[in-house]
């Protein structure tokens, strides 16, 4: 025994001191079910199931009897009979009463499985926007990926959150626009099962980009129907979504898939020519021993129009109306194939081991123009923005639970590599997006990560604790070409990552949490070179104090006090090809969010988000973080199954916002409020949806800028807005078969 070092028989010593029993959970169609809870009265013992319906209860035998309750199913008893359990459950109206707090790091994560039962997502804009606190805006056509703000943070489209789907990476490092790119629009809505997010840098499986939190998005393992759906409504708007189930009930086997096409023109004078198809597809099977394989394969395509930011005094003089333009040869074109393999694997009834190799091409062509005629009076400041990227990786996690005594442990080890590997990334300045007039940037980018980490909690009575530390390492490498001598330029660089977490559960219907940890997001390979590695992993520090209460059956209450500091950091402007510094920056805020079952049927459901967002060491009153949301709000009612009827209204709103470091110039706020209302005759569900239903006038994204138009002799610096959509109505049918 001497060979095996202590820390080996901790993570994968045997359990010899309690009878553990091991089960399995399903609906009625054999889908595994996700945060279950068993609980069995008589040792005093409970269990939750994870992502593939699998739980370990302990001190539990032959006779006992667990109970067992999960979100959208009947409670149900069930008597051990032997010491493999399988137990089904029956699909049952919605109640919040059977919401359990669970004692774990992420059990925010009951948040957003409630919302998606009630409030279920029916775009892509949508599935990010049950995030509470997460807000989006679109600013260059429906193609382009949204301005994402969260925590005080204009996170641009994805600097400084890690958004994954099925464990695939979306942001896109060293992008042609902007790093951490994430374009979610490859996702089909309907095929969403489930979010996973958590804000703040405390998440050992999390690396780059996890400074204000992550996303992850499930697609549905099953179809439980299969449907065709048709969607129509003003400014030219068509789509039309099919789902199809491939094997039907088949237990052990599931295969579906699914297509998205979507048109639209938008509100604006010159037509977006927006079009989008979405092709997913994915097999699922599980093997005697339990374990279980999923293969995804999906193709996206997208292209438009865009009549890009609108300067304020255009508008205000009467020139252009709010949906005109300046240069409408904006727009572009994008495309992503994706392959994902993922497994899970049981070792033995307390360890599992699961992994996934995933592999996208993906081709990005933006035109944008920001200035006008500010450095070119002549042919305009038009530019194109181009790179073809091929992404490949792996992660793999191996999971082992040990119990012993009055301490239950688990430790999770994992470990992943990611290369991205672009040709010909672009930056040039064009005209009419037929005449390229000058190459700024050109450039192949090959950037790797790989990482490893060591998560562990420990269970002491009410108590979780939990300490984990992450590794990355990283190799940028960039080529120009259009340099005269051929020369890869290389930097590389370690980061560590510590976390520490505490978890008191005072029972089912009370949490406390207190949450430390420290993150990074990496920088553009081209700014680690322009820097010679100096500063590119720039540190974050965070902490969250925070509380979920269920202080009655049908009501939960979440809330947080947060900090988060941000080092120094360079940023490379993907529009200008110039590497901008910023300094340190702090953050601080409260979050407070409600959900209450007002009946069987209604739900209400209530966000509210305050951030002070400060450069440290800027003179005060020039210390302010451009488009920082200050005070931001969602919040609706909703409807479920009510006499064959589903729907809801839900308002959104954000307050005005300094646009420049001393806010002499204002971004202004917003309140919008939007309504649906669906209707199930047999198989048929009919729907019709109101965005804006009050056609509030209001700006989606904003922008300091200065530009200058082509009959004017000096530049002005003021907001340039993409308008938001105006009173939108929309029509639907969707057939289950």
């Amino acid at each position: 025994m001497k060979k095996y070092t202590p820390i080996f028989l901790l993570l994968f010593g045997l359990n010899a001191f309690s009878q553990i029993q091991k089960g399995f959970v399903i609906d009625e169609s054999g889908k595994p079910i996700e945060y279950v809870t068993i609980t069995n009265a008589k040792s005093n013992t409970h269990s939750h199931t994870d992502e593939t319906g699998n739980f370990n209860i302990d001190k539990s035998n032959v006779g006992d009897v667990l109970n067992v309750s999960a979100l959208g199913y009947k409670k149900t008893d069930y008597t051990i009979t032997d010491s493999e359990i399988i137990i089904l459950m029956e699909n049952d109206s919605f109640k919040l009463e059977e919401v359990v707090i669970q004692t774990k790091v992420s059990a925010m994560n009951v948040i957003s499985k409630i919302d998606l039962e009630t409030t279920p997502v029916n775009s892509s804009q949508e599935i990010l926007r049950k995030v509470p606190g997460l807000f989006i805006g679109q600013h260059a056509g429906g193609g382009k990926a949204e301005q994402i703000f969260l925590r005080g943070f204009d996170i641009d489209h994805g600097t400084d959150i890690a958004i994954n789907v099925d464990g695939m990476p979306v942001n896109m490092v060293s992008h042609a626009h902007g790093q951490g790119y994430a374009d979610l629009h490859f996702v089909i809505p309907e095929t969403v099962d489930k979010i996973d997010f958590g804000k703040g840098t405390y998440y050992a499986s999390k690396g780059d980009f996890a400074t204000a939190g992550y996303v992850d998005f499930g697609t549905k393992e099953k179809l439980d129907f299969s449907s065709i759906g048709v969607e129509v409504g003003q400014f030219n708007t068509f789509r039309t979504v099919g789902l199809f189930e491939l094997l039907g009930n088949n237990k052990k086997q599931s295969a579906y898939i699914a297509t998205e096409y979507i048109l639209t023109d938008g509100p604006f004078v010159s037509p977006q020519n927006f079009n989008r198809i979405n092709l997913f597809g994915k097999y699922s099977f599980v093997l005697e021993d339990n374990s279980r394989f999923s293969i995804i394969a999906s193709r996206f395509t997208s292209k438009w129009d865009a009549s890009g930011q609108v300067p304020q005094r255009l508008v205000d003089d009467g020139t252009i109306s709010r949906f005109g333009s300046v240069d409408d040869t904006e727009g572009g074109s994008t495309s992503r194939s994706n392959f994902n393999l993922s497994m899970r694997r049981p070792i033995d009834e307390n360890t599992f081991l699961k992994a996934s190799t995933f592999y996208s091409n993906y081709k990005f062509e933006l035109f944008s123009n920001f200035t006008f005629f500010l450095e070119d009076p002549i042919n305009g400041d038009q530019i194109k923005q181009k790179e073809d990227r091929n992404l490949y990786g792996i992660n793999a996690e191996l999971n082992k639970k040990i119990n012993k005594e009055s301490v239950e442990m688990l430790f999770q080890l994992g470990f992943g590599v990611r290369n991205d590997a672009t040709t010909d990334s672009e930056l040039s300045h064009t005209l009419n997006r037929t005449e390229t007039l000058e190459v700024i940037k050109l450039g192949d980018i090959d950037e790797s990560n790989i990482f490893t980490y060591l998560n562990s909690e420990f269970r002491l009575g009410k108590w979780l604790i939990n300490p984990a530390i992450r590794l990355d390492y990283f190799k940028f490498g960039y080529q120009d070409n259009l340099a005269t001598n051929y020369k890869t330029q290389t930097e590389s660089q370690v980061k560590i990552s510590p976390k520490l977490n505490f978890v008191y559960s005072q029972n089912n219907d009370l949490q406390f949490y207190l949450k430390t940890g420290t993150g990074f997001h990496s920088n553009d390979a081209r700014v680690v070179i322009a820097n010679n590695g100096d500063e590119i992993l720039p540190t974050a520090i965070g902490t969250d104090v925070g509380t979920i209460w269920k202080p009655f059956p049908r009501l939960i209450i979440n809330s947080a006090l947060w900090f988060l500091y941000l080092q120094q950091e360079f940023v490379y402007v993907g529009d200008a090809g110039v590497v901008e510094p910023s300094g340190e920056t702090g953050r601080s805020g409260f979050d407070l969010g409600i959900r209450y079952q007002l009946s069987d049927y209604f739900f209400f459901n209530l966000d509210a988000n305050y951030t002070h967002a400060r450069s440290i060491n800027e003179p005060d009153g020039e210390d302010y973080i451009p488009l920082a949301p200050d005070f931001t709000s969602t919040g609706g009612l909703s409807f479920q199954n009510w006499k064959n009827f589903s729907g809801g209204i839900r308002y959104r709103y954000m307050k005005n916002r300094p646009a420049n470091e001393d806010n002499s110039i204002v971004a202004e706020g917003y309140f919008v409020t939007d309504f649906n209302v669906n209707y199930t005759y047999k198989k048929i569900i009919f729907g019709i949806s109101f965005e804006n239903l009050f056609n509030t006038e209001w700006n989606e994204t904003q922008f300091a800028t200065e530009s200058r138009l082509k009959n004017e002799m000096v530049s002005v610096e003021e907001i340039h807005f993409t308008p938001g959509t105006p009173f939108f109505l929309k029509i639907g049918v969707i057939y289950k078969f």
